[in-house]
């Protein structure tokens, strides 16, 4: 193992899980009911980055309606019927995900930091095979506040340190590799203080530049080579802000 890399904590939809299109189709579904329609464009930019909660209540406010708890709870539990019953043909992961994440889990310790639901993450995993490959997941029923608020991160690599038997010395924000696929979930892990490999599974690479590192997707990468791209990228950053 690179000295320094300790744990990695992996966003869920959009890093492991290609169903992001499932989340856009099954919300637009729920919301023409409702009498708001929406683009795949305007998922991408207004609310794939937000839980179930967050995108429902964004839309509520567009639309002007008033937000209450009622309300919003059956408009997610309307969209978590839809998505279930789409998803029963099948939870397809992105390519290569499942060789990097058995390869990563038999040297470091892997953590979830996702703003889907439990039961969500865990009966893809389970389909998947995956689920040994995980020390903690940390869902959006586990939070208060959710991306670009580091919470989520910092609640995971919290639960990673507190396994039993735990790691000795803890491990650092600074040891944890955090994968990502979205500004606010850049701005999540970095705010945390951890490094953060961006893939371009839902937005182009330019809108994700700000991210330690960014890569096509997870085919072919290793824990330890994203790990020190991320140390190079860091050398690099500050070699030319010395320069400045």
């Amino acid at each position: 193992m690179v000295s320094g890399l300790r744990a990695m904590i992996l966003d869920f939809n959009g890093v492991i899980l290609d169903d992001e299109s499932v989340h856009c189709a099954t919300m637009q579904e729920v919301l023409a009911e409702e009498g708001y329609r929406f683009t795949e464009e305007e998922y991408r930019r207004d609310y794939l980055a937000l839980d179930d909660r967050g995108a429902f209540a964004a839309a509520l406010r567009k639309m002007g309606r008033p937000l209450t708890e009622g309300g919003l709870a059956e408009l997610i539990r309307r969209k978590g019927s839809r998505y279930r019953a789409r998803m029963q043909d099948g939870h397809r992961l992105f390519p290569g995900v499942a060789d990097f994440l058995r390869e990563a889990a038999g040297r470091i310790p892997l953590a979830i930091a996702s703003g889907a639901l439990r039961d969500e993450i865990e009966t893809a995993l389970a389909r998947a095979n995956l689920t040994s490959c995980f020390s903690a997941i940390v869902s959006t029923e586990d939070v208060r506040r959710m991306k670009p608020d580091p919470e989520i991160y910092r609640t995971a690599l919290e639960r990673l340190n507190g396994v039993s038997p735990g790691p000795a010395p803890p491990i650092a924000a600074q040891q944890c590799l955090a994968i990502e696929d979205s500004m606010a979930g850049v701005q999540a892990a970095q705010a945390a203080g951890m490094p953060c490999v961006a893939v371009t599974n839902s937005y182009p690479a330019a809108a994700l530049a700000f991210a330690d590192v960014v890569v096509p997707g997870l085919a072919g990468q290793s824990p330890e080579g994203l790990w020190r791209m991320t140390t190079d990228a860091s050398r690099g950053a500050g070699h030319r802000r010395g320069k400045g």
